[in-house]
């Protein structure tokens, strides 16, 4: 037996508690206890949820749908592509990147570095590669992929539709992690050009030019994004009809929340819209809010896109532009708010400049061209155009011939002249039977020429005084010889057009609208479309059209330099209008050059006057880019965007699933 009894009552003891209390004394009991224990879960999940926060969690799958079918998942020629684009956003990384949740447009941030140095001049900029890079395959990164991917856009061979952005950049290894770029000029645009995604050297050094197009890896990149592709699926014609992209663990950045993407590609917005309803997607663009329709589980995102749409005129191709009365007519005859209206169902915003006042904070424009028939009637009669019975206007010119008789001929001469002198007198068998073109004048030329001044000796030989021909071809000679074998013809032009434009349904309906409006000042439109790399290469490149329609994009810091510099006319340069302004050229090279961007904004606003007075397009509208999104997608901070592409710049920061994770 114990000394010391146990104070904790026996299991016996303990079943004997509930027959020694009153029915009042249990009632008390349970209700204290029930305190008790709520006390303690009370206390344990405030401290829980006082010292843990909601995270995201690394799972889920985003499904989204995109118009198109990949071709080049390769930064050298994913310009020409939407889709394209989009993928090597998501495969590739550059040295620079957009950030994401900025609320100014010319936020760049590095990517792939972790720091660089610009010399005081501007002209030399080094970067310096983050430690232990590695490609989706697990090779190393280095700076010999950076120099590679410059000098393979560079290369003309390659015909990469960015290397007018390079030409004129010297880059350089200077160490295993450190790259040197050197420019002939300063440039305000240079590091926004660094967001170039870079190709691994390790396997497309070993392919040759004209394989460079066709290799395997453009459909199967190994890249150094966020993301690497896993696999595709192809339809019986060979069709890339998805794409699943799985997490790229060697990525340099944060590890993306959400462990796979699929892309869906389709044919058009209708193909879209089905697979929303019927909830296969959980993303999408639109290109107008009027097809979305009812979209309950889905949220919208209007993201700011420095992009506007505009008609170029080409005056090389219809010498009719050259005249600006012409120019100045087809703007104040465009109807912009109709286009807006009936397009975009008014989701839009008319532009009047090429420099997007609205984004990038600019003044407006002191000339504008609002819309007034009146005032584009009276511009086209002033121009000399009136209406025929079908309602178009047009005017009688003179052409003159490409050749006129100038030089004094005789026994002897030779030469191109000669051979047109033989070749009018041919004309007359009476006065030249042999017709022999030889461009020597001997002596059957001569007695043609005798037998020509003595046919028309009324206006040849009497005034001089002579009632002989001289044979000789002189200034009377000359002068009917002009009149009866290149004398001025007469044409009539009318002011009938075609305009080249995107296969795509908005551009198409805007096309439509403007035909129908600048019917009403008697303008005849045709419209012709094609696919957007049929349009690069056979229309645009070449210069191939009277009026394009078709969009431009200005990036995070605004440089109109490539659409309107007078250098930038030709292929690869964007100058669709061919304009030519030296007080302009003057202008676009200081902006881009100076540091300061303060003055560098006050040589635009200046550029912009110049050249919306001399009117080399019409401008029409801009338009915020339409994304959808799942509301079960979180984490999407994009508000202004360069590109659609650029939506994805801060994938790594979406997901789908949470958890609570310890402060």
């Amino acid at each position: 037996m114990s000394l010391f009894p146990s104070q904790w009552p026996s299991g016996s003891q303990w079943r004997q508690f509930f027959k020694v209390l009153s029915r009042k004394e249990k009632k008390i009991f349970f209700v204290f206890l029930f305190l008790a224990v709520f006390s303690l879960l009370l206390l344990f999940f405030t401290f829980y949820f006082k010292h843990t926060e909601i995270v995201p969690d690394d799972d889920g799958i985003y499904i989204e749908a995109v118009i198109g079918s990949p071709r080049f998942i390769n930064p050298l020629y994913a310009a020409t592509s939407d889709v394209d684009r989009d993928l090597t956003e998501l495969i590739y990384s550059g040295l620079m990147k957009y950030d994401a949740a900025a609320t100014e447009l010319n936020k760049i941030i590095p990517d792939l570095i972790k720091e660089y140095k610009i010399s005081e001049d501007g002209k030399v900029y080094e970067f310096y590669l983050k430690d232990n890079l590695l490609w989706s395959d697990g090779a190393p990164l280095t700076a010999d992929d950076v120099v590679f991917t410059i000098k393979t856009i560079q290369n003309p061979s390659f015909k990469s539709p960015i290397r007018a952005s390079w030409l004129g950049v010297e880059v350089e290894k200077i160490s295993d992690s450190g790259i040197r770029f050197e420019l002939k000029n300063p440039s305000t645009v240079f590091l926004e050009n660094c967001t170039l995604k870079i190709l691994p050297q390790h396997l497309w050094e070993k392919i040759s030019t004209e394989n460079f197009p066709l290799s395997i890896y453009n459909l199967k990149p190994i890249g150094s994004g966020p993301y690497k592709l896993k696999s595709f699926t192809q339809d019986n014609q060979g069709n890339i009809k998805s794409m699943d992209l799985v997490v790229n663990n060697n990525y340099a950045g944060s590890r993306p929340h959400i462990s796979k993407i699929v892309l869906y590609f389709v044919n058009s917005e209708s193909e879209i819209i089905s697979a929303s309803k019927s909830r296969e997607i959980k993303g999408f663009s639109l290109s107008s809010l009027e097809k979305a329709g009812n979209l309950k589980d889905f949220s919208e995102y209007r993201l700011s896109l420095p992009r506007y749409f505009a008609l170029f005129f080409n005056p090389v191709k219809s010498e009719i532009f050259s005249d600006d009365k012409i120019r100045e007519a087809l703007n104040y005859g465009t109807d912009k708010e109709e286009i807006v209206r009936e397009v975009l169902s008014g989701q839009g915003e008319i532009i009047d400049s090429p420099l997007l006042p609205g984004i990038y904070g600019f003044e407006n424009p002191t000339t504008t061209y609002g819309f007034d028939l009146e005032k584009a009637k009276q511009l086209l009669t002033e121009a000399g155009f009136t209406e025929n019975e079908n309602g178009v206007r047009e005017k009688d010119v003179k052409k003159e011939p490409a050749f006129q008789f100038k030089s004094v001929l005789t026994v002897g001469s030779q030469g191109a002249e000669v051979q047109e002198l033989q070749k009018c007198l041919a004309k007359d068998p009476e006065i030249y039977p042999e017709g022999e073109i030889t461009g020597y004048f001997g002596g059957k030329t001569k007695e043609a020429v005798i037998k020509f001044q003595e046919k028309y000796a009324e206006t040849i030989l009497k005034p001089a005084g002579l009632e002989k021909g001289t044979g000789d071809v002189k200034k009377s000679t000359m002068a009917k010889l002009n009149e009866l074998c290149a004398a001025p013809s007469e044409e009539t032009l009318a002011l009938s057009f075609i305009i080249s434009t995107v296969n795509q349904p908005v551009l198409i309906k805007v096309a439509d609208i403007l035909k129908n409006q600048w019917k009403k000042i008697g303008v005849n439109l045709e419209i012709k479309t094609s696919d957007i790399s049929t349009l690069e290469t056979e229309v645009i490149k070449p210069r191939n059209y009277e009026i394009i329609l078709f969009g431009e994009v200005l990036g995070a810091v605004p440089d109109p330099y490539p659409f309107w510099h007078s250098s930038q006319v030709k292929d690869p340069g964007l100058n669709l209008a061919g304009y030519e302004n030296k007080d302009c050229d003057k202008l676009l090279e200081e902006a881009r050059e100076t540091q300061d961007l303060e003055l560098a904004k006050k040589d635009l606003e200046k550029f912009q006057d110049i050249l919306i007075k001399d009117a080399p397009a019409v401008f029409l509208y801009s338009q915020d880019y339409l994304y959808f999104v799942s509301n079960e997608i979180k984490g999407i901070d994009a508000k202004i965007i360069t590109d659609p592409s650029k939506r994805f710049s801060g994938i790594e920061n979406w997901y789908i699933k949470t958890k609570r994770a310890w402060k």
